[in-house]
């Protein structure tokens, strides 16, 4: 009787999942027809040591470079309010990060601080940029800092964004964070847009002002091919590590900008960074969460703007 009901449950479960996937299915979309959304003109595309990169060069390409990194599931859309202002007076260069958006996976699968520092290196020499002010935001600031730290004499000032890198909640050195085991392999397949939604709402201070363009971007490129599997190789990969050797090699001057109602990375993760970085001002915005430069961009860009205006090239 027991063997008979745990086979009834097996085959119960099993067809469960199966109307689970028949219901909420999500293949990837078509590249062509992502590309003809979402990397018209001024979008170009880059071929970097087997990489091809999405990426966006506005404004005079002889003023000085702003080169902004976007965070973990975004792409460079992210920066469109942003990179119009700051585009006025210098080159800005923003671009999907490899394992995001339209520039997809790398071909070695490596996504270690180490290796995006060396990808994003390769990049700006392809586009000729030496020295650039750099914005990084979330993953994209952790990215930032590593590559400030690992060729401080590139980067002249430096935003960082809520950036990754400290551990939180409770996490430990050591830890793979985002590692969520063989459950996570279920957004290969399935990635309904309401599970979208619901993990952006935290990012909003006011989840309301998530619009429907903004969800279906979100969405869409997260469908984008081979983006799926790239995320969660990134996941398994990134491991809590001590970040405070690096950051003290930093020499550029820094701008910590945070929302103050930040649920993703707290606000008070600002302090650890004030400790370790030789030259920092911190800006901490009420009523703001992770996402402010989509959510509320003239409250941030504000602040940027003046940080850019004010430091000495």
């Amino acid at each position: 009787m027991v063997n008979r009901l745990k086979k009834t449950l097996g085959w119960c479960s099993l067809i469960l999942i199966g109307l689970v996937l028949m219901i909420f299915f999500a293949p990837d979309l078509d590249r062509h027809d992502l590309e003809m959304t979402y990397a018209q003109a001024p979008s170009q595309f880059i071929e970097v040591e087997g990489l091809r990169f999405h990426y966006r060069d506005t404004g005079d390409k002889g003023a000085p470079a702003i080169v902004m990194l976007h965070g973990f599931g975004s792409s460079l859309h992210t920066w469109d309010e942003w990179s119009t202002a700051l585009e006025q007076d210098h080159r800005v260069i923003r671009l999907d990060l490899p394992g995001f958006g339209l520039t997809g996976e790398s071909p070695d699968h490596d996504y270690s601080d180490a290796a995006d520092v060396e990808r994003l290196s390769h990049f700006l020499s392809a586009l000729g940029v030496t020295k650039c002010l750099m914005v990084g935001h979330s993953m994209g600031g952790r990215i930032a800092w590593n590559f400030a730290s690992t060729y401080p004499d590139h980067v002249v000032r430096l935003v960082l964004m809520a950036p990754d890198g400290f551990p939180v909640r409770g996490q430990k050195l050591g830890e793979k964070p985002y590692d969520f085991g063989r459950l996570a392999n279920v957004i290969q397949y399935v990635l309904p847009k309401f599970l979208v939604k619901k993990s952006l709402e935290p990012a909003f201070y006011n989840a309301s002002g998530i619009s429907d363009g903004l969800l279906n971007r979100y969405n869409d490129l997260l469908r984008a091919p081979t983006v799926r599997s790239a995320i969660l190789d990134r996941m398994r990969q990134t491991v809590n590590s001590d970040p405070v050797e690096r950051l003290q090699r930093i020499t550029a001057p820094t701008l910590l900008l945070w929302g103050k109602n930040d649920l993703m990375i707290p606000s008070s993760n600002s302090q650890d960074y004030q400790k370790a970085l030789r030259h920092s001002q911190t800006v901490i915005l009420p009523k703001a969460s992770h996402l402010l430069q989509e959510e509320n961009p003239q409250l941030g860009l504000a602040h940027v703007l003046e940080f850019v205006n004010s430091q000495v090239h």
